[in-house]
């Protein structure tokens, strides 16, 4: 197919020397005349018509749903082919294309020739008609004046083509006559620009894509078939350079027989030379052979010495021996110490068992004795209490009485006051009527402000605890003032001490990372405490290469951290490299990510972080608002799971968590200012609640003196009493006491030594196993040497055995050479390079022996090598010089190419915004051959300031007048001999009809050469009245179909 089409490329590039004359003439614009509204009639007459290519007749039987239909003389200038839909207008254009060798699918219309013979038919017949007449006609001593063109389709899928002659002789019925002669008259039928179908129409009407308008320009310019031919030619220059160096990769081959011909050739007559050469060579192989039996005599003695003197073997033997019997001397007195203390422990743990009974027995009498003594003491005290209160009561008795003596002599004056007082007793029952509700009331508030004490003291201690919490927090700011691992805890800086002095001592593989929150810095400082919350524990987590060191890290925290309280660690493999997370990281163009706002000292911090939290899908969004906008009011950005504010809240697409921190804790970045406000909220007022003690009122109560003193004395011999019981209880509660603190004692004591004898037996222990595995590795290397000393023994016999072996070969190995040659020679060379030089001479012999007296076939063979060898070397070279050559007119062609493009581009854009302007429209069209675009732009008059210019916002009258200004275009640029449009004007108003037909008119005009078809089921009473212009009326399709009525207009 490539090389068809570059075939009608350059046969186009004739036909286009052809039509200089027309081409200047198509160039002259007709539209300087504004006034220019239609086409003159006169104007048709002054042109003659086009002599080749163009289509005379199309006749049709059984094809489609037309059971005989035509002929159709078409006109050779414009064509309008009129008729209601059905009545057979895309059949005429469909049976067009099959019957010029169209693919089925090229049509548009069906999958398979099958589909376009008539239902209940075998075969359907499609018959063309083409002019072949001219200078440049196409074999016009075999065709005449025109070419007929016969296809017969069958049901089953086949096809027959016939190629006759104007007098109806059958000239061919092969398929390369008929490409040959489509080449010849540059008829392409996959070319919009020669034939545009509805379907090819609508799929550039709707068409959203700007590469498949780039496409369809291509396509019809015929660019893209050479742009495939460019590339069919790299393709196979680069299989013919791979050849080429297969060339000479066999060159090499045929060189390295010539040159065997050729030294095959000047050894011809160093036959007998060679000979002597071989004899030589014999003797220098035996005395060769003698000095290397000698060389390995005098290795092996050197190496017999060797072993003899080694005496390391048994040194070692002898000194593992006695650190194995040293090891047994210190592990037989370590378990002698474990068996005393053991059974020191033993006898203990029986006398602790006893203690500890005892010590149970007398502690549970102890608190029987004190509970005793607290009873007795509490009846004591209340019976002071009791007593001190009768003490009052009667102190104040006998001061009521001495008043009472005192005021008889007044006796007179208050009965004089008495009514004066009843009087006034009345009033005071009405004030204490109401003082009495306001008790109530009062009383009533009491109980509230009790309930509101309750509060305040919870809130006090609530207090007391953030305070608390507040001063430790200040106290690690005022020590990080001079390290900065001490915001971590008092106690990291001396881990991380700790750590370096494992590393040093190699006890890490690689030394642990950590706190993470130490080795990373915020580039905004503002976003610390989102990033906290992001993190954390993590912060004060720990990396590890690998579980040995973990295990090592974790004895260290031991010694610092209470078991439960200890940081995280995390065991990753180090890399020195981040992970790679293209496509995995969340993206926003306005907000960044966690891993965008840190650096780490480290990339293995960086990936931890990857690893544990997500770092690289989380972002950070400082307003909340937004957060929420962006998160759950929308769809979240690519890759992101979850965000933070500023404040720490923590947003999800379907949920939101508000931050408890108001600080940053760890990722401060100003110390001094975290100290400042720790003091300040120290500086707060301790709520301290003033309780006061309810005062009550007691009632005083006067009694009888005298009974109140027998009472009084009453009590106080029960107080006696009670005291003596006191007295007794404290005597056998303090015995108690001893007793317990004895028991006590001897049991912590015995405890303690218990204790004592476990930390001395533990490290016993360890250093006895430590014996036994030393002790067994010694044994094993016991056995080790001694098997190595046994060998040595054994090699040095076998040597010495091999020693004599070899002395008696070197005797029979000089007695050989000396037969051979009794004179010693001195060789040089080793016995390896003289055989291959015997083999070789040897080799030679034979084949010259066997070709004694064939001289000439020598030199026959070897002039026959050198012409084969120079003919193909030249052939190489003239390869690689057509290659290079080849690059060259690649790439002047490529240039070529591009400026080609170029052109053909300005060239449709110019006509393009030409026949745009006849509308009064303004548009543009936008090549990228870098991207393969085609942008086009239309704006219809009247919405010229309006954004919207790209074609889909057309209505569809002045879509379709787009696409028919976008082919006019194309049809100013390219050649062939005969367009068609099917049904161009279907969504066009009458206006824009109207200008579309005028602009098809006068291009037909320009191009009087060509022949023009339109399919239209609109009326064309409208048209100019011309000889070139020939309309078909089609029926309706409910009357006959296949009758046509030509109509002259």
């Amino acid at each position: 197919m490539s090389k068809r089409k570059g075939k009608v490329i350059t046969e186009a590039t004739t036909f286009k020397s052809r039509k200089v004359a027309a081409a200047s003439i198509e160039n002259t614009p007709d539209d300087a005349n504004p006034s220019h509204q239609g086409i003159c009639s006169k104007a048709f007459a002054q042109f003659s018509t086009g002599d080749i290519g163009l289509i005379e007749s199309i006749s049709l039987k059984n094809f489609m749903c037309h059971h005989s239909f035509g002929p159709f003389q078409f006109g050779p200038n414009v064509n309008f082919i009129v008729g209601h839909n059905g009545s057979g207008k895309s059949a005429i254009l469909t049976a067009l294309i099959v019957g010029l060798g169209g693919k089925a699918t090229v049509t548009n219309r069906g999958m398979s020739l099958k589909d376009f013979v008539k239902t209940n038919e075998n075969t359907a017949d499609v018959t063309v008609k083409l002019r072949n007449r001219g200078p440049d006609a196409y074999k016009k001593d075999v065709y005449g004046d025109s070419i007929t063109i016969e296809h017969r389709l069958s049901s089953d899928g086949c096809r027959t083509c016939r190629l006759k002659s104007k007098s109806g002789h059958l000239v061919s019925n092969k398929k390369e006559e008929l490409t040959a002669i489509l080449d010849h008259f540059n008829i392409q039928l996959d070319n919009p620009v020669s034939i545009l179908s509805q379907e090819m129409s609508k799929q550039f009407l709707h068409s959203k894509s700007e590469t498949d308008k780039y496409k369809f320009f291509m396509k019809a310019t015929l660019l893209e078939q050479m742009k495939r031919d460019y590339i069919h030619i790299k393709h196979t220059k680069m299989v013919t350079r791979e050849q080429v160096e297969r060339q000479e990769e066999c060159l090499k081959d045929l060189k390295q027989e010539f040159l065997q011909k050729k030294e095959r050739y000047e050894n011809v007559a160093s036959f007998s030379d060679m000979k002597v050469v071989l004899e030589n060579l014999k003797k220098a192989m035996v005395w060769c052979l003698v000095s290397e039996k000698e060389q390995l005599l005098k290795q092996l003695k050197e190496d017999i010495e060797k072993e003899e003197n080694n005496y390391k073997p048994k040194d070692n033997l002898q000194l593992c021996q006695t650190k194995i019997i040293q090891l047994e001397k210190k592990l037989q007195c370590i378990k002698s110490k474990i068996d005393t203390l053991r059974e020191e422990q033993e006898s203990l743990s029986e006398d602790n068992v006893k203690l500890k009974e005892q010590a149970k027995i007398i502690s549970k009498a102890h608190k029987d004795q004190e509970v005793v003594y607290f009873r007795a003491l509490n009846k004591l005290k209340q019976s002071e209490q009791e007593q001190n209160l009768l003490q009052e009561k009667l102190n104040k008795a006998k001061a009521s009485k001495s008043l009472n003596s005192e005021g008889d002599s007044e006796y007179t004056k208050r009965q004089k006051s008495l009514s004066n007082l009843k009087e006034q007793l009345g009033e005071l029952e009405n004030k204490c009527t109401h003082l009495n509700q306001d008790i109530k009331n009062k009383h009533q508030a009491l109980l509230k402000g009790k309930e509101e004490l309750d509060k305040l003291r919870l809130e006090e201690r609530n207090v007391q605890a953030s305070y608390e919490s507040k001063l430790k927090r200040k106290n690690q700011l005022l020590a990080s003032r001079s390290n900065k691992l001490k915001r971590f805890g008092d106690q990291v800086p001396d881990m991380m001490s700790a750590i370096s002095e494992a590393h040093a001592t190699g006890r890490f593989l690689k030394r642990p990372v950590g706190p993470i929150g130490a080795c990373i810095s915020l580039k905004d400082p503002s976003l610390a405490v989102a990033v906290e919350c992001c993190l954390r524990s993590f912060v004060k987590a720990f990396c590890c290469d690998n579980y040995k060191d973990e295990a090592v890290l974790q004895e260290l925290m031991t010694r610092f951290y209470p078991k439960g309280n200890r940081p995280q660690i995390i065991v990753s493999p180090f890399s020195d490299k981040p992970y790679n997370i293209h496509g995995r990281k969340a993206y926003h163009p306005e907000y960044p990510s966690v891993m965008d706002v840190i650096t780490a000292t480290s990339p293995v911090i960086i990936n931890c972080l990857i690893d544990m939290r997500g770092i690289e899908s989380i972002l950070i969004i400082k307003e909340k608002d937004k957060a929420r906008r962006v998160m759950q009011h929308c769809r979240p950005p690519k890759n992101c799971r979850e965000a933070f504010t500023v404040d720490g809240d923590q947003v999800y697409p379907n949920r939101y968590y508000t931050s408890d921190f108001s600080m940053a804790k760890y990722l401060g970045g100003d110390i001094e200012t975290e100290i400042s406000c720790c003091l300040m909220l120290a500086s707060v007022n301790h709520v301290k609640a003033a309780i006061t003690d309810l005062v009550t009122a007691s009632e005083e109560q006067i009694n009888d003196i005298s009974s109140l003193e027998e009472v009084a004395q009453e009590n106080q011999q029960k107080i006696e009493a009670e005291k003596q019981s006191v007295q007794e209880a404290k005597a056998e509660l303090d015995k108690q006491r001893k007793m317990a603190e004895d028991s006590d004692s001897k049991y912590s004591s015995v405890r303690d030594r218990i204790d004592q004898l476990l930390e001395e037996i533990e490290p016993l222990k360890d250093e006895q196993l430590k014996l036994e595995t030393e002790c067994a590795k010694h044994e094993r290397n016991l056995k080790i040497l001694e098997n190595k000393v046994k060998a040595h023994d054994d090699n040095i016999e076998g040597m010495k055995n091999e020693l004599a072996q070899r002395e008696e070969e070197l005797q029979e190995y000089v007695a050989k050479a000396t037969e051979i040659s009794p004179e010693r020679q001195h060789v040089v060379g080793n016995t390896k390079s003289i055989g291959t030089e015997i083999t070789r001479l040897n080799k030679k012999i034979k084949v010259y022996e066997s070709n004694h007296g064939e001289q000439q076939q020598v030199v026959r063979e070897y002039a026959e090598a050198l012409a084969l060898y120079r003919e193909k070397t030249n052939q190489v070279r003239d390869l690689r010089r057509f290659i290079d050559r080849l690059d060259n007119i690649m790439s002047d062609r490529q240039n070529r190419y591009k400026i080609m493009r170029r052109s053909l581009s300005v060239r449709c854009k110019l006509y393009f915004n030409n026949f745009l302007i006849k509308m009064n429209c303004c548009g543009s069209m936008i090549f990228d051959h870098n991207n393969e675009t085609l942008s086009i732009m239309v704006k219809p008059p009247g919405r010229e300031e309006d954004g919207v210019s790209d074609m889909r916002s057309l209505s569809g009258g002045e879509r379709s007048f787009s696409t028919v200004c976008f082919m006019l275009s194309l049809w100013e640029i390219t050649e062939s001999p005969f367009r068609c449009l099917d049904e161009f004007d279907v969504y066009m108003d009458m206006h824009n009809r109207r200008i579309c037909l005028d602009l098809l008119l006068e291009l037909s005009e320009r191009q009087h050469l060509r022949q023009f078809i339109f399919i239209t089921p609109l009326n064309t009473s409208n048209l100019p009245k011309s000889d070139l212009i020939k309309i078909h009326q089609l029926r309706a399709p409910e009357r006959h179909r296949g009758q046509t009525e030509d109509e002259d207009v």
